[in-house]
């Protein structure tokens, strides 16, 4: 009965030294953290990309005469819109 209760002791020392511990999880944290923060300032780039690519856009229509410029206003302005909105949905949504 000793040898059995010795032997759960030992298999529980060796299950619970095979377990990640703190410094690793909060490694992982600090990774995720540093790594969503990029992309989330990759949305905000393109989100001037979209804005700057569509302002250029609707100034050569209009400069040309186009008559309805107004549909792609909305469209590029909406566009560079989600983009940012994006973002700030992904911060919320991880709790970062």
């Amino acid at each position: 009965m000793r040898a059995l209760i010795t032997f759960a002791c030992c298999l529980l020392a060796v299950g619970g030294a095979a377990q990640p511990g703190i410094p690793e999880m909060q490694q992982a944290q600090r990774q995720l953290t540093s790594d969503f923060f990029s992309m989330s300032d990759l949305s905000l780039v393109l989100a001037i990309i979209l804005g700057l690519n569509g302002a250029s856009k609707i100034y050569y229509n209009w400069q040309n005469g186009k008559p309805q410029i107004d549909s792609d206003v909305a469209a590029w302005f909406y566009a560079a819109l989600f983009m940012v909105l994006a973002g700030a949905f992904l911060k919320a949504l991880f709790g970062i």
